[in-house]
């Protein structure tokens, strides 16, 4: 149970026993709170409207099947009305191809839940490189990070007599070979970080109990995590890694070789996206600097891990406005996904001379772009384009020519003709240029009362894509509402600067860009603060918290998904301790004065008119936890102030575990934004 160390500047009022998170009394008070939350906006045609239409897309077979390259088969993950909780089928790469493929059935999850009484949920499959079929199934409870792992046969559809299976916990794991794996894992109650992560990775064989494993790597407690990887190239090589996470944006390397460990050479932030003729292909985070030569944080690079002498190749690096997405080997060269001013592109790499050349793929323009599936001993790939107003297109590439072909799209979910984008920049408070994009009716009315819904991240260098939502489009586009997303810093729209300069102590520049982004909407008479809904989950409820506080005369409606609200105690609330790195310390006195400066819970006051908020999170949520959300919900009660709540039982860090639960939840959010706008059906 969590105790408050820091309650800022009076007795903590909030009683105990909410932090208990499945205990008896605190789940009496979120049936209570679920309940209001239900009389008042999960009932009337509004609601019904909104659950009705969440389903049907949730469920509809006029979805793209998004591929996964195993085995020699494309396999894909798919749930409908049929298939609640989803299943596991495979077809052949020429029936993908086709417009009805024809699938097989490898797993149904339904069944198994239904057989051993569980709250499955899929959380996919890592198989043997050498032997496909025979992979690790990671299933979670409720769609809690905590995983169970057991050994699966695709082929036979069954689990392997006498294979690996690993209990429910956070883990790692990884394929050595096929008798052997390496996994990270609580061996004991004290074997987990302050984060709630495993910080021990032993040696597993076939056959052995976890009591037999045998120890390879110890990191500490003050770690955030340890776990393995095991690389391919396509090219005959394995490399094996273990990576010490010291926080949430910085780890060490080491290779792990005929039983010996020792550290690679490249610098503390960075990360190892693939292998590539031997070689990890390293995406750097910072500036590296070696002998006279310095690499630019963003950059790609590749290094051999075992030589003693370190020399980087430059494979790649962005300029002015860009970022690299993704790298992936394929068949002999690199894929890369790179994007300009948040627009996508993808280019083919090939080993020439001693450098490489590369070809840029004919996909469309001014869209997002970004791979789909890679195998890296053959040369197709998939890859998706989407934007704002055009359906996912699935296209199929093969890396030996440079070619693209495009296979599926999928069929409009709602009506376009009379909608357009147009992408727009603001100055920050400190002069910064901030673009975001408004998705809008072409007549739009510039007179400030159009329903506009504002969303952001602006944390952990994620960036934000435009992007094809069916229930953005049929919830609110469709009923005449307005769409923004906010490049904000704090993100990676423009690589690993953008994301940095809002970390820690600077992060209210983060909070002054979204408010500008709002600010500008207003000044261009798109919408006002009786017509203005924000919105934001994870680190992105935390913006919404701070926004909610800071400036509660902009909004008429502010949507808290999963969030973390009390950030005096973060660190000590379920994985909070991993996230130092982005939030800084309170046992920093600097950082803790910020900290106390922004954070929601501690800066809720009672003689201010705040927007009525929807506060909602998950019990099964073991990353950022329910406890923030029930914190600041008790906190407004008890200074009066009306707000809604809902906690979704099961959903991990999300909205539900089935696609019922997802959809009540999206209905009593689109419904609550709605009705705060003023609209009633």
């Amino acid at each position: 149970m969590f105790t408050p160390l820091h309650a800022a500047d009076a007795p903590d009022t909030i009683p105990a026993w909410l932090s208990d998170i499945d205990g008896a009394q605190a789940m009496s008070w979120v049936k209570a709170q679920n309940d209001r939350t239900l009389r008042l906006l999960g009932h009337g045609p509004l609601y019904q409207g909104l659950y009705n239409t969440s389903l049907k897309l949730l469920q509809t077979h006029d979805r793209l099947a998004s591929p996964m390259q195993i085995d020699g088969m494309i396999y894909n993950f798919w749930r409908d009305d049929q298939h609640l909780r989803g299943i596991l089928r495979r077809t052949t790469p020429d029936s993908y191809a086709t417009e009805h493929p024809e699938w097989t059935m490898a797993l149904d999850l339904d069944a198994l839940a239904a057989k051993e009484k569980r709250n499955w949920v899929y959380e996919g499959v890592h198989c043997l490189h050498s032997q496909q079929n025979l992979c690790l199934l990671h299933l979670s409870d409720g769609g809690e990070d905590a995983r169970t792992v057991r050994e699966f046969d695709l082929r036979t559809g069954k689990f392997v007599e006498g294979g690996f299976s690993l209990p429910h916990a956070k883990q790692g794991s990884s394929w050595l070979d096929r008798d052997t794996l390496l996994v990270s894992y609580p061996w004991t109650d004290a074997d987990v970080t302050e984060s709630s992560y495993p910080y021990i990775v032993k040696l597993l064989k076939r056959g052995q109990s976890l009591a037999e494993a045998q120890t390879v790597f110890t990191g500490n407690r003050k770690d955030v995590e340890v776990g393995p990887e095991v690389l391919h190239d396509g090219a005959g090589h394995q490399v094996t890694l273990i990576r010490e996470g010291l926080d949430a944006f910085s780890a060490k390397v080491f290779l792990y070789r005929d039983g010996q460990v020792t550290p690679v050479a490249i610098p503390l932030k960075a990360d190892v996206a693939a292998l590539f003729n031997g070689r990890l292909v390293v995406q750097l985070k910072e500036d590296w600097k070696v002998g006279t030569q310095t690499f630019r944080q963003g950059s790609v690079v590749l290094v051999d891990p075992a030589a003693v002498t370190v020399a980087p190749q430059l494979l790649v690096a962005p300029t002015g406005k860009q970022m690299i997405e993704e790298v992936s080997t394929s068949h002999g060269h690199l894929i890369v996904t790179l994007y300009d001013n948040v627009r996508g592109r993808i280019s083919i790499y090939t080993p020439s001379g001693t450098g490489f050349t590369h070809r840029d793929l004919p996909l469309p323009q001014n869209m997002s772009v970004d791979l789909a599936s890679v195998d890296e001993d053959s040369p197709v790939a998939y890859a998706v384009s989407t934007g704002f107003l055009s359906p996912t297109t699935l296209w199929e590439l093969n890396s030996d020519t440079a070619s693209v072909q495009k296979l599926h799209t999928l069929p409009a979910q709602f009506d376009a003709s009379d909608m357009t984008v147009e992408q727009q920049e603001v100055r920050s408070t400190d002069g910064t240029s901030v673009p975001y994009f408004i998705v809008h009716r072409r007549d739009m009315k510039l007179d400030g009362t159009n329903p506009t819904l504002l969303y952001a991240y602006g944390g952990f260098e994620v960036p934000l894509f435009p992007f094809y939502s069916a229930g953005i489009g049929n919830n609110w586009l469709s009923r005449g509402g307005v769409y923004v997303l906010a490049n904000i810093r704090g993100g990676g729209e423009f690589g690993p600067a953008w994301h940095d300069a809002g970390l820690k102590t600077h992060r209210q520049r983060i909070y002054d860009d979204f408010a500008s982004v709002a600010k500008d909407l207003m000044d261009r008479k798109v919408t006002s603060p009786q017509h203005l809904a924000i919105q934001g989950g994870s680190n992105g409820g935390l913006l919404m918290g701070v926004e909610f506080t800071q400036h509660p005369d902009f909004w008429k409606a502010v949507d808290i998904e999963v969030p973390l609200l009390d950030m005096m105690n973060y660190e000590h609330m379920s994985a909070g301790a991993s996230w130092v790195g982005e939030y800084g310390t309170v046992s920093i006195p600097e950082q803790k004065a910020f900290l106390r400066g922004i954070s929601p819970l501690q800066n809720l006051k009672p003689d201010v008119k705040y927007p009525v908020p929807f506060i909602e999170t998950t019990t099964k949520d073991d990353r950022v936890g329910p406890v923030h959300a029930r914190r600041f919900a008790w906190r407004m009660s008890e200074l009066k102030l009306p707000y809604y709540y809902w906690e979704q039982v099961a959903g991990g860090h999300g909205f539900g575990a089935s696609q019922k639960e997802i959809a009540q939840t999206q209905a009593l959010s689109y419904a609550y934004l709605w009705s705060e706008l003023g609209r009633t059906q």
